[in-house]
């Protein structure tokens, strides 16, 4: 593993040993979803290491807040815009120019920005587990931030829901629990796909997250949705899900 910009980044490189992948194919970045990390949704499954048996070097970085990156420093280092520019300058750093983008959950939603941000950069783009709405819209932060803190359950059962989750997570919790008051602040709204490729979006059979993103897709020219077995948490463990991906990343 190594760190770039302070974020932690995996880097599976193919067995040739050619950065730049068979035939000089852009590399891979891979976009965890929130409180997982890298090694949870892309290493452990094996994707990653599927991806780079085809050929193609493999970033696979965790988030501010998450697995071996450090804290965001404040609830606006964790807004979409931040962390998408913090994600970008960490790329620069491992000396990556054009690169091809799968996100899962927050990281679909973050990679959702990459290709505004750097419309030159991005080219295939697969969305797994993208929430047409903003999941954290409806969180009390104040009442987030006191409960992580000690100070008893928040009286919403979502944002107590929220709370539990975080702290699921031990002395990461303060930190998830500002990454969830940056991205409600930054909530997601979709408007027109900036990518020169339109993206391949992939749900989980009974994942209720992403219900209503047929609307999203239906406004993307291009745009295909699969749906693979699962529901948030497990889809993208699946070799179904696995197997999507690189699909896409093949065409």
């Amino acid at each position: 593993m190594t760190h770039s910009d302070d974020l932690a980044v995996r880097i599976i490189t193919p067995e040739d040993g050619d950065a730049g992948g068979v035939g000089g194919r852009p590399p891979v970045v891979l976009l965890h979803g929130f409180a997982s990390d890298g090694e949870s949704d892309w290493i452990a499954p094996g994707t990653a290491a599927a991806i780079a048996a085809t050929g193609r070097t493999v970033l696979v970085p965790d988030l501010p807040g998450h697995g071996a990156s450090p804290d965001p420093a404040d609830a606006a280092a964790a807004g979409a815009g931040a962390l998408t520019a913090r994600l970008l300058a960490a790329l620069d750093a491992a000396g990556v120019g054009e690169f091809d983008l799968v996100g899962y959950s927050l990281g679909a939603r973050l990679a959702w920005e990459f290709p505004v941000a750097a419309p030159a950069r991005v080219g295939r783009v697969v969305l797994g587990g993208l929430s047409p709405f903003e999941p954290f819209a409806g969180v009390d932060v104040e009442a987030l931030h006191r409960a992580v803190a000690g100070g008893g359950e928040p009286a919403d059962p979502f944002t107590g829901m929220v709370a539990g989750l975080v702290r699921s997570r031990g002395e990461r919790a303060a930190a998830l629990a500002r990454c969830v008051e940056g991205l409600r602040n930054t909530p997601f709204a979709p408007g027109r796909w900036a990518g020169r490729t339109a993206p391949v979006v992939v749900v989980g059979a009974d994942d209720v997250m992403t219900r209503g993103i047929e609307s999203i897709v239906a406004a993307l020219d291009g745009a295909v949705l699969l749906t693979v077995p699962g529901d948030h948490q497990g889809a993208v463990a699946g070799a179904e899900f696995r197997g999507v991906v690189l699909k896409a990343l093949a065409r």
